[in-house]
């Protein structure tokens, strides 16, 4: 199976097909902008023009040998990392060789099915191990292109969970020396995370949101929804693909970014509730292990406040949850929460968010973080601390 078209972002990719036209490109480029907005699409979109032996008005041509192989993962030049989970029993050398395999895996299961949501429940990282294959795939002789092309997907997270800087300091040398004609795209949602010295390294591109329109008929188009749940979807999304497939029901099931959205909601509804002893109910039904994963889940929580703000303030059209503007409304008219009362609320889900990288037990995050949501919301300034 072949990757999907390349949707919006036109105006970036008229750009970067001059560039290479012209032979300007940059050894190494940095695409950032919103999670799932199609990074590391266009980053293959952009190796496949550099191979590309007929490129069509700075487009490739997609008919010939290196064009079809780029489109199935195949082109022996385009090596194509992303975060993986750390291989459990492995280390040194082994961990090396078991983060390839894993590799070799990923790319078989997007051979099989190229789309999908941007979102993932299991903690992964770009770890040292990676990079030393990087390396030593960028001093090995191309097999058929001037030179290797390296696509390194949420590059934020070279950084692994041991908070060690070894894999992004390990990835800088080879920036700030391409061995030959080696090209480098590195693609980020959080590019503020990445060391300095790797930023300073590559040359910037954000990538801006697609529009409604273009979204809803990505999802009708490439993934076969129907055209109201593909509106639903799509206005979640935020200008996202990615992010909108992740809200699509797989079966009977709910998407994983609708699971999670509301999750996210409970965790609010709980805070709004006089009922204390259901913050701890709440706490339970989360594991006591893996807070790293409820990151994601803390972008949800501030979404639901954003909408109470939005309410607040007298703006309805500006909601991201359009389907809840009911359950919302009801909210304000049993409570005397404040436009301020909200702003100061964001402040308690930064602290969890903080946690949760730092690897603190859920349980005890999301009861801390109800209850500084209970008092911000309510106008009390004080706030309970997990250290």
């Amino acid at each position: 199976m072949s990757l999907h078209p390349v949707w919006g972002h036109e105006a970036e990719r008229e750009a970067l097909g001059s560039a290479a036209a012209e032979e300007i490109l940059p050894a190494a480029l940095l695409f950032h902008g919103s999670h799932g907005i199609g990074k590391q699409r266009v980053a293959h979109w952009l190796a496949q023009l550099i191979v590309c032996e007929a490129p069509l008005r700075d487009e490739p041509c997609g008919a010939c040998p290196p064009c079809r192989m780029a489109l199935s993962f195949e082109h022996p030049d385009i090596h194509y990392y992303l975060p993986l989970p750390r291989p459990k029993g492995a280390s040194g050398d082994r961990l090396t060789e078991a983060l390839e395999e894993a590799r070799l895996t990923e790319l078989e299961d997007l051979r099989t099915t190229p789309l999908r949501p941007s979102h993932r429940d299991e903690v992964r990282g770009i770890y040292l191990g990676a990079v030393r294959n990087i390396r030593s795939q960028a001093h090995k002789r191309p097999a058929m292109s001037r030179g290797p092309i390296f696509i390194i997907g949420e590059a934020e997270l070279l950084v692994p969970q041991e908070a060690s800087p070894e894999a992004a300091n390990a990835l800088l040398k080879l920036l700030e020396e391409p061995p030959g004609q080696a090209k480098f795209i590195l693609t980020s949602s959080q590019p503020e995370r990445l060391l300095p010295t790797i930023r300073s390294r590559a040359v910037p591109l954000r990538l801006t949101p697609l529009n409604l329109g273009d979204i809803t008929a990505f999802l009708e188009q490439e993934a076969g929804v129907e055209p109201s749940l593909a509106e639903w979807a799509g206005r979640l999304g935020q200008g996202s693909p990615g992010r909108a497939l992740g809200f699509l029901p797989a079966g009977e099931e709910k998407g994983p970014l609708e699971k999670l959205r509301l999750r996210a909601f409970d965790i609010v509804a709980t805070a709004m509730s006089t009922d204390s002893s259901a913050t701890y109910s709440l706490a339970l039904g989360f594991p006591p292990a893996g807070a790293r994963g409820l990151i994601d889940l803390f972008g949800f929580v501030e979404e639901w406040l954003r909408d109470l703000a939005a309410l607040t303030a007298g703006a309805p059209k500006a909601l991201l949850n359009h389907d809840r503007l009911s359950e919302l409304e009801e909210w304000l008219s049993t409570s005397q929460i404040k436009a301020f009362h909200v702003t100061s609320a964001f402040g308690s889900v930064d602290q969890a968010r903080e946690l949760a990288r730092r690897n603190v037990n859920p349980q005890l995050i999301i009861s801390s973080l109800v209850g500084n949501l209970r008092k911000a919301l309510r106008g009390h300034s004080q706030r309970g601390v997990i250290t």
